[in-house]
């Protein structure tokens, strides 16, 4: 046991060993561009970085957040300085370090990250607009005004008056970081290697080695200079010193549940990382931003782009953290001179592309699908014109008033479509809107049937009772009547009514078949088919037939290809919670992907393929394998010889490859295919694995499946579904490992 314990230690010191490295190579350019764009001292963002990762490294909940120079206080960092002085704004981040001390002491953590998404994503977003406007003027070769709206102002005159050689050395450094990730071949994924950030910089400074440009000037360190007491009214200094405290407390706790996910979703044999404590994480960014202030630093936080490379790099452990802090405090005593040569041009850009990229498209169409979109760009606004304290007050206010006129707003119409009368209710139902209810029931007619839609996530007791009234007495009229919310699933319905609905949990789906009167196989299968049709005509179409007939008028636009097994057991809309118009499914026996190049037989799938990506341009495709698949067992147990020439021997001589690629692995799979959760069961799970590995392989021997991965806008998924336990499992490639979903993870899966 304890040989065992020595070989595992020494892998996570291994692993955090590369991680920090990782990390530190792209802690440098940042912190010091970050340093740069507040007006602060730049040895200041080296001293956060330094301090991020010692102290919050050490004392930390979150063991693989790795803490520096906070990227969403560049604006208020940058407003401190101008206003009190840098030794006011030090003492300004000791304060808020102290309120960060109380409030983890106080447990309220959790209680912080209540606040909006649309609100957070907002105020990041204006900070990040705020910092590449500022910062362009940088790169332009001028200097940047304190105010968002100034610099707007003044981007014309700045546009006509550039300097030339800061813009190269500025673009240059743009081009980098977009086209380092996309670098091909072998060479291309030796280099990257190096972070984009260092790789940016080492080649605008490179570029501009020979030019006389503004470069970064490391004073001498010189004994502390302790922080001084800021010199203006005290309520100011108290709304600094809260607002330091709410922005670098909730962007470590958004980072610290980001690269919690990320740690999750990796899931590597062997790591057992604990989860994030947020009250000990706020304890410890408090302890930082104390001693970072006291030192002469930046305000602190937890960084998401920090962060996720520490995860990616490998990191195991605190250890990686703490030792990128250690590596920051070398390169800042030894290598002065090297840091000296970088234009700050190349600094600004570099802080540019961060900002730019704060503004997530993802995060808007986020947003505006959970009709919050107005919260997010009055926070936005708010905290480019005014101030981030301002942004995320005016957020709150957005939000607070939406919530009110949702919750009063209500609007109820009635249509009718084939004999089908449907009452929409759009909003919050309650007492108040009983009269209007009641109006619009009475242009129903007596003896129809009906639909309640509800389309809202509130009702109260009075217009439920009213709702379920009326119901009754229409029923007893004659007539038919249902309530249903907005996703198909019932609220209330007659003790007569089918009792199965789409997209709603599912059981035993046995209420379609037919009775015994049936006599022959073919007549009970036909009355099962019957009758599943009719209860579709019956309960489902009048609440899809809306949203078939937009897709009817629009065409299909799915994002996914899923590629899986014919398998009756394997529900795809089910297991991946989709509707209509989501998946373009291609289902074949053994889910294989046959290479370019076979018979014309298999012109099908890759028929599929071509249109799913060449003219529906789907963004990703799932290979999905299964437990106990036909296919596989009759792969392993195989007794006609391989030149049979049955229909199934013909199919299944694609799925060859994966069987001699078990074979070649061995029973102990050599690390190239694992369950991150539990050993492989048995040969036919294991080839299941392997099999999805295999058709990935396939996928990406066609051309227009490798051009558009090599482009960035395809990606391939790997997935596993064990029937009997209703688990589904993602591919990790890196790690050739699957590993479970869990309810409380909601990640996309991992690129292969």
């Amino acid at each position: 046991m304890h040989t065992t314990l020595t070989r595992t230690d020494r892998a996570h010191w291994r692993r955090d060993l590369s991680a920090s490295i990782t990390v530190f190579l792209i802690a440098v350019p940042l912190s010091l561009g970050i340093a740069l764009a507040t007006g602060a001292p730049l040895q200041a963002g080296l001293v956060a970085a330094a301090v991020g990762g010692i102290v919050a490294g050490l004392l930390g909940g979150a063991p693989l957040q790795v803490s520096g120079a906070a990227t969403s206080l560049v604006v208020v960092t940058a407003a401190l300085v101008q206003r009190y002085g840098w030794q006011a704004t030090c003492a300004i981040t000791v304060l808020a370090g102290i309120a960060q001390l109380i409030l983890g002491t106080m447990q309220v953590a959790r209680a912080a990250l209540a606040l909006g998404p649309a609100i957070v994503h907002g105020m990041l977003a204006g900070v990040g607009v705020t910092i590449a406007i500022a910062q362009l003027h940088v790169v332009l070769g001028g200097s940047p005004d304190s105010s968002a709206l100034a610099n707007i102002a003044a981007l014309p005159a700045q546009l006509r008056s550039f300097n030339p050689a800061t813009m190269m050395v500025g673009a240059i450094t743009v081009a980098v970081l977009a086209g380092w990730p996309q670098l091909p071949g072998r060479t291309g994924k030796a280099l990257r290697t190096l972070p984009a950030p260092l790789a940016a910089v080492a080649a605008a400074t490179a570029a501009g080695a020979a030019i006389t440009l503004p470069r970064v000037d490391l004073p001498a360190w010189n004994s502390l200079v302790l922080p001084g007491i800021p010199d203006g009214p005290v309520l100011g200094t108290i709304a600094a010193v809260l607002t330091v405290t709410l922005v670098a407390s909730m962007e470590s706790l958004l980072s610290a549940v980001a690269v919690d996910k990320l740690r999750a979703q990796r899931g590597g044999p062997g790591d057992n990382t604990a989860r994030a404590g947020l009250n000990r994480e706020l304890l410890g960014q408090g302890a930082s931003n104390v001693v970072s202030g006291l030192l002469g630093g930046l305000p602190v936080a937890g960084g998401a782009i920090r962060g996720s490379a520490n995860v990616r790099a490998g990191a195991a452990t605190r250890r990686a953290a703490v030792l990128h802090g250690v590596w920051v405090v070398l390169c800042a005593g030894l290598l002065a001179e090297v840091l000296n040569l970088v234009p700050l041009a190349a600094l600004a850009a570099l802080v540019m592309v961060v900002g730019v990229k704060m503004v997530s498209f993802a995060h808007i169409k986020h947003v505006q699908r959970h009709r919050e979109f107005p919260v997010y760009a009055a926070t936005l606004g708010t905290v480019v014109v005014f101030g981030v304290l301002q942004g995320v007050a005016a957020g709150i206010a957005v939000s607070v008033y939406l919530s009110l006129r949702r919750l009063t707003h209500t609007r109820i119409t009635v249509t009718e479509d084939a004999g089908v009368h449907r009452v929409h209710v759009r909003g919050q139902l309650t007492f108040l809107a009983v009269p209007r209810l009641a109006r619009a029931f009475a242009q129903v007619p007596e003896g129809t049937s009906v639909v309640v839609e509800l389309d809202g996530s509130f009702i109260d007791h009075a217009a439920y009772e009213a709702l379920q009234s009326w119901c009754d007495g229409h029923r007893a009229r004659g007539g038919w009547a249902t309530l249903g919310d907005r996703s198909g699933g019932t609220v209330s319905e007659p003790a007569s009514a089918h009792a199965c609905r789409p997209w709603t949990p599912w059981r035993n789906h046995h209420c379609t078949k037919p009775s015994n009167t049936a006599s022959t196989a073919t007549g009970r299968a036909a009355g099962q088919l019957v009758g599943g049709l009719s209860a579709f005509q019956r309960n489902t179409a009048p609440l899809v037939r809306a949203e078939l007939a937009r897709l009817a008028r629009e065409g299909q636009r799915p994002s996914q290809l899923f590629l899986t097994c014919a398998d009756s057991r394997l529900v795809t809309s089910m297991i991946t919670s989709s509707g209509p118009g989501d998946l373009f499914t291609v289902r074949n026996v053994g889910n294989l992907m046959p290479p370019p190049g076979n018979d014309a037989s298999c012109d099908s799938v890759a028929a599929a393929i071509e249109y799913a990506v060449e003219v529906l341009e789907v963004s990703s495709i799932t290979v999905c394998g299964h437990s106990g698949c036909g296919a596989m067992q009759a792969l392993l147990g195989a007794t006609h010889e391989p030149g049979a020439q049955t229909p199934l021997a013909r199919w299944l001589r694609h799925g060859r490859p994966s069987l001699a690629r078990m074979q070649r692995i061995g029973r102990l799979g050599r690390g190239e295919v694992a369950l991150a959760d539990r050993p492989v069961a048995d040969d036919l799970e294991r080839l299941s694995l392997v099999n999805v590995m295999q058709q990935l392989d396939h996928l990406m021997a066609h051309v227009c499946v490798a051009r558009r991965v090599a482009e960035g806008s395809l990606q391939l998924h790997g997935m596993y579904f064990h029937v009997a336990e209703a688990q589904a499992y993602v591919l990790n490639r890196a790690a050739s490992t699957f590993a479970a979903v869990r309810p409380d993870i909601q990640e996309v899966l991992d690129p292969v």
